[in-house]
């Protein structure tokens, strides 16, 4: 059973509601003050739906530990492109093979609290696909599929109490709490797909 609609109908959608700009922004640094970042967006056909991978951080991490996230990081030097910042992360943390994803484009970049300007790119991953976990990293992989995080009953707004920014979270799937930049990023792409 196909998944509708098919990857380039998707990478066509990508294409138009790309910006460049960002989608979010929880601070206004000054140019110098954030961290170049990427994450992949991994993207997989199973029985006909389209479902979103996300991982579960490490508790062993200094940063963020036990959220969800998606597989991704800072730029390193040796980065040529988002893209290769995107799929080296995914790589190192889960075990993706670059040459297995198929790129489709790119989510418009948000700047982060802990002043990351973060940009998504979505791929799509061949199914079923064998994972090698790096746990010091990643605690869990698992995936939600994407017409449940489109739904708007799972999904919840509500403002920071301490700084009134807006976040975005979804009622918690298999035991998994979504939130954040990873819930912002996946409403995002829900946004852009519908």
């Amino acid at each position: 059973m196909q998944c509708l609609p098919d990857p380039e109908s998707l990478q066509q959608r990508l294409a138009r509601a790309w910006t460049g700009q960002p989608a979010f922004t929880d601070i206004h640094p000054s140019p110098g003050e954030v961290t170049c970042a990427a994450v992949l967006v991994p993207l997989f056909c199973l029985a006909g739906e389209w479902r979103l991978l996300f991982t579960r951080r490490s508790s062993y991490l200094s940063q963020h530990r036990g959220q969800v996230a998606f597989p991704g990081g800072a730029c390193e030097p040796g980065d040529r492109s988002l893209e290769e910042t995107a799929l080296r992360e995914a790589a190192e943390e889960i075990g993706i093979r670059p040459a297995d994803v198929r790129l489709l484009g790119r989510l418009d970049p948000s700047i982060t609290i802990s002043r990351y300007h973060v940009t998504p790119i979505v791929g799509w991953l061949p199914w079923p696909y064998t994972f090698c976990m790096h746990t010091a990293e990643v605690a869990r992989i698992f995936s939600i599929p994407l017409a449940w995080l489109a739904d708007p009953v799972n999904r919840m707004e509500f403002r920071h109490l301490a700084d009134d920014r807006l976040v975005i979270a979804y009622r918690p799937y298999e035991g998994e709490l979504v939130w954040g930049i990873t819930a912002r990023i996946a409403h995002q792409l829900t946004a852009v797909l519908s």
